[in-house]
């Protein structure tokens, strides 16, 4: 594949993996009432093991780190994934892909992975399917903005 696909897939994906961290701390407290960093717990505990979820739902730097590194290239593998659907529609229909992308990741992420990681099974809630069709939704601006770009020139 071209390089400015592989350019467009990674930075959509940092891109949407931010907006995602950023609406998980704030729509999990606003709407469930839970620990801003109890997403991050989650996520680090694939690294640090299931001791790290909450309760606490406090800050831990370790936590937080062992989180971003499994979520950061988990949201570019996701974004090359819709990358190579939407490369070639229209944004109308490539958001419409994203957001479908975004309730499957879910499935994947609260389904599929509790067969390993069983403390996911408790975030399943309809916050995390918004959040999730935001993210693939979020993918899609950004890939086709730099996807398209490079390919008109």
């Amino acid at each position: 594949m071209k390089k400015k696909f592989w350019k467009a897939s990674i930075w959509s994906g940092i891109i949407a993996g931010f907006v995602m961290l950023f609406l998980e701390m704030i729509m999990n407290p606003v709407f469930l009432g839970n620990s801003m960093w109890g997403p991050s717990r989650m996520m680090g505990a694939i690294l640090l093991g299931n001791e790290v979820v909450p309760p606490p739902g406090t800050f831990d730097l370790g936590v937080l780190i062992a989180a971003l590194v499994v979520h950061f290239p988990l949201s570019v593998v996701f974004a090359i994934i819709i990358g190579v659907l939407v490369r070639k529609v229209n944004i109308t229909i490539a958001l419409l892909i994203g957001a479908a992308g975004g309730i499957i990741i879910y499935f994947i992420n609260f389904y599929g992975f509790t067969a390993l990681f069983p403390w996911f099974a408790n975030a399943r809630n309809w916050v995390q399917i918004v959040i999730h069709i935001l993210f693939g939704i979020t993918v899609v601006w950004p890939f086709k903005s730099i996807f398209k770009e490079e390919t008109a020139n």
